[in-house]
């Protein structure tokens, strides 16, 4: 194989000519990952099948996952951009739409100065996303009636960047010794006292109430990415109520669910968990190799600040916990769970496989399709230890050409119920609708993950795909993007 087809002696993905040679390759890889030789014509293969999800059809097994775009205005409205970006949703054909993307609950929970938040003031601007989704959904698959969509609540906590100055604006669970400065946390007056979580609680109940006014099927109480909910969830070191035990570091989850419940009870609610965590990585040190390492973790063992790890082995997952909290959502009546890791702040290979990392972030520690196979293996896992769940998978992108024949293999063993697509829904929205109507793959739009998707935000520009998506091509951000692309040596 040429250098060409290689970076760091990885693969690429498009290297691979023959479904034969992907899968080949797939069995030198740690992690078994099921893959089929073809794809089924739409009308005898798995991912057009039809699904019940709270009494409600949804109509084929791909989801869109949450995903945002720096760009609404600095109070939290939509702009053209944002509305774009719901419209290719629609265009995708995928018959679960899983948030649109985060909205934050208040002010204070934003992670950018341009994420959307709920306020009485952006009610009516929010209320236009939903029907521009579904028009596109009506035009392209000529009915909604199968169409399920959420949105996606969250308060990002420790990420929060909430004004124009960028600057960050931290709100904790807890201190963490390695997090705590690249988030600007000087002392605890970042953390969340109990009584305050109280009012945090009226706020996702007040978002909830629009949602289902807006006429949202569902809410996804977040907890995922390193955001405040997520990590509750391993909130070990916090004294009282909210921190210590599983019952504990589940309390202020459980007091949102039933809140909502209580006041707006035709709502049903979803939970996009992160299952598992790992330490930090970074850049390798002189002598580590070219690849990215985890940081030296020994001082802080047992690693008690990440939820699903071994807190002896904090490179090592333990769906112990995991498990339990997944057997919580089924007893609180919650069905409909989206898996992911980790977070993109701190390690996101582990939740973005991708061949090249964005500007701030470290080169791959593996081959990515170890990432893929990792996130696949956990949601079937998960699957078979709470099968009265339906769960939506992460980590397809990475897969490219071979997406399709992966997504058949795992919806047909059933080790996930459905697809869930979020990056390569930037450069090419349809590629649901094509693989669902028989139609042969673009390839040129297929998204390789270049990562400039990330890179924009980490520079303070909109997100999109830069390089594939001849919109954000003729955008004014391109040329920087590709510049700081060219000094980073890819």
């Amino acid at each position: 194989m040429t250098d060409d087809r290689e970076v760091d002696g990885v693969p690429r993905v498009a290297a691979f000519k023959t479904v034969a040679e992907f899968k080949a390759h797939l069995a030198t890889l740690p992690i078994p990952l099921d893959c089929d030789d073809e794809v089924l014509p739409p009308e005898d293969g798995p991912l057009a099948r039809p699904i019940t999800v709270y009494g409600k059809t949804v109509g084929n097994r791909f989801a869109t996952h949450p995903m945002e775009g720096w760009d609404g205005t600095l109070d939290g409205k939509p702009t053209d951009l944002v509305l774009r970006r719901w419209t290719h949703f629609g265009l995708s054909g995928a018959k679960l739409i899983w948030g649109g993307e985060a909205v934050a609950v208040r002010w204070d929970g934003r992670a950018n100065p341009n994420q959307l938040y709920y306020c009485e003031d952006n009610r009516t601007a929010l209320a236009t996303l939903l029907p521009a989704l579904k028009a596109a959904h009506r035009e392209q698959c000529g009915t909604t009636d199968d169409l399920v969509a959420g949105l996606q609540l969250t308060h990002s906590g420790r990420w929060s960047r909430p004004d124009p100055d960028h600057k960050p604006r931290p709100r904790i669970a807890y201190r963490h010794p390695v997090t705590d400065a690249r988030a600007g946390v000087a002392d605890d007056r970042a953390v969340f006292t109990d009584g305050e979580l109280a009012d945090l609680v009226g706020d996702y109940v007040a978002a909830a109430r629009f949602a289902a006014e807006s006429g949202y099927d569902f809410v996804d109480v977040k907890c995922c990415h390193g955001y405040l909910l997520h990590e509750f969830l391993s909130a070990y070191t916090r004294p009282g109520p909210y921190g210590g035990s599983f019952e504990n570091r589940t309390r202020l989850f459980r007091e949102i669910v039933a809140a909502i419940r209580r006041d707006v009870p035709e709502l049903h609610i979803a939970v996009r968990l992160s299952a598992f965590d790992l330490v930090p990585f970074a850049h390798p040190k002189p002598g580590e190799g070219t690849r990215g390492v985890p940081i030296d973790y020994r001082p802080y063992l047992p690693w008690r600040y990440g939820f699903g790890l071994n807190p002896d082995d904090p490179v090592t997952m333990d769906l112990t916990e995991p498990v339990a909290f997944l057997r919580l959502c089924r007893d609180l009546g919650i069905r409909l769970i989206n898996i992911s890791a980790g977070s993109p702040y701190y390690n996101p290979h582990l939740v973005r496989p991708a061949i090249f990392p964005p500007s701030d972030g470290y080169p791959p520690p593996e081959d990515p399709l170890t990432g893929c196979a990792r996130l696949i293996d956990v949601a079937k896992r998960l699957k078979r230890s709470v099968p009265e769940l339906t769960v939506v998978g992460t980590g397809y992108t990475y897969l490219q050409e071979y997406l399709p024949y992966v997504a058949q293999a795992q919806v047909r063993l059933g080790h996930v119920d459905l697809v869930g697509l979020g990056r390569m829904l930037l450069p090419y929205p349809e590629l649901p609708h094509h693989i669902l109507t028989g139609r042969p793959l673009d390839r040129k739009r297929l998204c390789r993950t270049f990562s400039d998707c990330t890179t924009g935000p980490r520079n303070r520009m909109v997100s999109g795909c830069y390089p594939l998506d001849p919109f954000y091509k003729a955008r004014p951000e391109a040329p920087i993007i590709h510049e700081i692309r060219r000094k980073a040596g890819r």
